[in-house]
């Protein structure tokens, strides 16, 4: 007999631990299932590890950058505290109870089994059913994409998560892959010392952003030390025991201690019985609508979804989803027209909205306009490390921003001004009016308004 209950969250990351919490405590029976650690990636493996690391390194470089402005001064890199602080601080040795205790004190129940759905609003857990009045959330995440490249599969390659993991760093290695993984953990490694090879086979770097930005990202990495090879394919593996041998398609080798396959990441729901419910199990995400719907009686929340393979997304999806589970008159609807996302390399390059080849793609009457950090106040004070630009991306109809790219020293901060515009769609005529701290890396954004 299936367990009656209210509501089953299959997959408890962000998004998944924040709605079944949240649900718990308004009153409902929610059952959360996960076999892996309560919380998913980004406290584990991405967003909080992966940032103590980049604070790290980027000390390293900001202690190089005495000379000639504020007196000299040395560094000498050291991995340890840097991995006992994502171990002891972050993760607690990749150990979940802390998170769990949290989930189970607002009322859930959490079973640590993968969930398999078996019709509508029934869930299969181990050697448990439970039937879900109120209905089913999927929030099962994604997982690293491995290449079929051939003699990859059975090294001792690296995912985001070995990479993490480190105890000590490799004295070379090679990274698959320029998006922002790939060139946040190329920037860190090469700043700790390793010799770091990026293999990218997409014509330029952070190819889903601005080209303005995939330039700035490469120059300012190669001024790590570190080599690119843009446009090639890793066309076969080898390893010795020792290090890895990477044959290109264009017949070069690079030989490396490590390998880190930063690729991409998919969704896994071929085993999650989708089909159940009238959802192809085979589609590159699952489709929802406005309130994150993904069928009768089912929602889906998080990188899953295909919108955006953010924590700050699963967290908006897990607000709607909350809200319309329970009813809520005033539910918010879900809108992703001012999505931000912020690739935290040095400079940090923060992007809202559309790129300029998204607008003109959609058919907008496109004019954009931008400001280099340099050349602004607060860019020539700061000096060394000041690299960065604005580029605004204008709807000319309608007046309003509908894209922006904010790169820099903090470029992810000054990205908050620019997402409130869009967000908002506040005139280009009003922020133009506005009144902009002076001297502040955010001033740019007027700079560029100017030049509109």
């Amino acid at each position: 007999m299936a367990e009656q209950v209210d509501v089953v969250v299959i997959g408890l990351g962000v998004g998944g631990e924040e709605a079944a919490g949240r649900l718990a405590e308004a009153g409902l029976n929610v059952v959360g299932l996960d076999p892996r650690l309560v919380g998913g990636e980004c406290p584990y493996w991405g967003c909080i590890p992966s940032k103590m690391m980049i604070r790290a390194a980027n000390l390293i470089a900001e202690t190089r950058r005495v000379d000639g402005m504020a007196g000299t001064a040395t560094v000498q890199p050291d991995w340890a505290p840097v991995a006992k602080r994502i171990r002891e601080e972050a993760t607690d040795n990749w150990n979940d109870q802390v998170a769990v205790d949290r989930l189970v004190k607002k009322g859930v129940t959490f079973l640590r089994e993968a969930g398999t759905i078996t019709g509508p609003r029934r869930v299969k857990a181990g050697d448990r059913e439970f039937e879900a009045s109120r209905g089913i959330i999927v929030a099962t995440g994604t997982v690293p994409v491995i290449p079929p490249i051939d003699g990859l599969a059975g090294t001792p390659y690296w995912t985001n998560h070995e990479a993490i993991e480190a105890d000590t760093l490799p004295a070379s290695i090679l990274v698959l892959g320029g998006g922002a993984i790939g060139l946040e953990l190329a920037q860190v490694f090469a700043r700790f010392g390793a010799e770091v090879t990026v293999v990218e086979g997409a014509e330029r770097v952070l190819s889903i952003e601005e080209p303005e930005s995939s330039e700035l990202a490469q120059k300012a990495l190669e001024k790590d030390g570190i080599t690119f090879r843009i446009g090639i394919h890793a066309k076969a593996v080898q390893h010795d025991g020792n290090a890895f041998t990477v044959t290109l398609d264009d017949g070069d080798t690079v030989t490396a201690e490590k390998l880190l396959v930063a690729t991409g990441r998919r969704v896994d729901t071929e085993r999650l019985g989708l089909d159940k419910v009238g959802i192809d199990p085979s589609a590159k995400h699952v489709a929802v609508d406005e309130h994150v719907r993904a069928a009768v009686g089912v929602w889906a929340i998080g990188d899953v979804t295909g919108v955006g393979a953010f924590t700050h997304t699963a967290m908006y999806q897990a607000n709607v989803a909350v809200f319309d589970i329970l009813g809520a008159e005033d539910a918010p609807v879900a809108g992703y027209h001012a999505m931000p996302r912020v690739t935290f390399t040095d400079p940090e390059i923060g992007v809202v909205g559309q790129t300029e080849k998204q607008a003109r793609d959609a058919g907008l009457d496109v004019k954009t306009a931008g400001s280099q950090i340099p050349s602004s106040s607060r860019g020539w004070i700061h000096k060394a490390g000041n690299d960065g630009f604005i580029k605004l991306v204008v709807d000319n109809e309608r007046g309003v921003l509908v894209g922006a790219t904010s790169s820099g020293p903090t470029g992810g901060e000054v990205l908050g001004a620019l997402a409130v515009a869009v967000h908002a769609a506040v005139p280009v005529h009003s922020l133009q009016q506005m009144i902009y701290a002076y001297p502040t890396f955010h001033r740019a954004i007027g700079d560029a308004l100017k030049a509109l």
